[in-house]
């Protein structure tokens, strides 16, 4: 497969593979026109399927506030839809609690505001009588849009800390301008239901704040629930995997114990079984609309195939589902109810 299709930019790929950054950059281009400093967003008629331009920002812990700001500074001048800091970014001690009008959110809106674009800024964070370990997602103007809370602190950790880091209660996906985006922090990595209940929210794109890797563990969770996963950590490092559980992207400790990764990831890319789709309903697709759409990737062992936009202003998602194509989780989700009537279930 072509990363190309994916990456358009990455600091440590970039010695290893000139054309990543060679890659046509939209926004890069409209600033040049325009001859201006500040980030601008690529018109929506110039845009292949629905791209959203992720930055990882990965550091080892103890980096103090100033030289966090300044790395998302550098890296919002640059343009961005969403820039993830790795967990806890400012550390976990007897001195780093704070609110959501603590220092660390209150820089971080700053930059979201002067850049437009969304931060996703893990804070160890205080509210009343409660600690939680929490990823701020802040908006393009800088508010508090989303704080999700760690579900599964490490118990011998974090729980015996005190005051003790309390469990999160709900796992939830937040709808922004680009497409749905959920979180899981380092440790929810190990329990399923978390991921499962993320892909029945609807999660497109999934970013993941650690202190550690993780590697195949996330890759499984692309693997069964198809959205994009993202991580941001203090190794520091940044794996990306595609909706098919494809590593695309693996980069580490790039600069100056920093790990910048910048992605873009098209969102309207679509994942499919090929029962039910094949062959007549995948044909007649190809055969109507070809200059729109292509079979971007096909996986004869696991059954499956991906569609994508092949020109502005399509929609391979909404094309599919014109032509009666029916993606991979709601038909997994769907034989499961039909399944479940086999065995004599019976649903009101």
């Amino acid at each position: 497969m072509d990363r190309r299709q994916f990456l358009q930019g990455s600091a440590a790929l970039g010695a290893l593979a000139p054309g990543l950054l060679a890659e046509n950059d939209a926004a890069a281009q409209e600033r040049a026109l325009a001859g201006a400093g500040g980030p601008t967003r690529p018109a929506e008629s110039q845009k292949i399927g629905r791209p959203v331009r992720v930055v990882s920002v990965g550091f080892h812990p103890g980096l103090p506030i100033a030289g966090i700001a300044a790395l998302v500074d550098q890296e919002g001048q640059q343009g961005a839809d969403l820039i993830a800091l790795p967990e806890t970014c400012r550390g976990q001690g007897a001195q780093t609690e704070e609110g959501l009008d603590g220092e660390t959110v209150t820089a971080m809106a700053a930059l979201a505001k002067k850049h437009a674009t969304y931060i996703a800024c893990p804070i160890d964070r205080q509210d009343g009588s409660r600690r939680w370990n929490s990823v701020v997602l802040l908006d393009r103007r800088g508010n508090v849009a989303f704080v999700y809370d760690k579900m599964y602190p490490v118990w011998q950790a974090e729980c015996v800390k005190t005051p003790a880091v309390h469990p999160g209660e709900s796992v939830g996906v937040y709808a922004a301008d680009f497409g749905r985006v959920g979180f899981a922090i380092c440790f929810d990595v190990n329990w399923p239901p978390v991921w499962q209940r993320l892909s029945d929210l609807g999660a497109e794109l999934v970013i993941w704040p650690s202190a550690y890797s993780a590697g195949r563990s996330l890759q499984a969770h692309a693997i069964q629930y198809n959205y994009y996963v993202v991580s941001a950590t203090w190794t520091p490092d940044c794996l990306i995997f595609d909706i098919d559980g494809e590593q695309i992207a693996h980069d580490h400790n790039n600069r100056d114990n920093a790990n910048i990764t910048r992605a873009t990831l098209d969102l309207d890319r679509c994942i499919f079984h090929q029962d039910l789709n094949l062959p007549d309903k995948l044909n007649k697709l190809l055969a109507e609309k070809g200059e729109d759409v292509a079979r971007e990737k096909w996986l004869p062992m696991e059954g499956w195939f991906v569609m994508k936009a092949k020109r502005p202003g399509v929609s391979a998602r909404e094309l599919a589902r014109q032509y009666g194509l029916e993606e991979l989780r709601p038909y997994i989700n769907r034989s499961r109810c039909e399944i479940d009537k086999c065995r004599g279930f019976v649903f009101s």
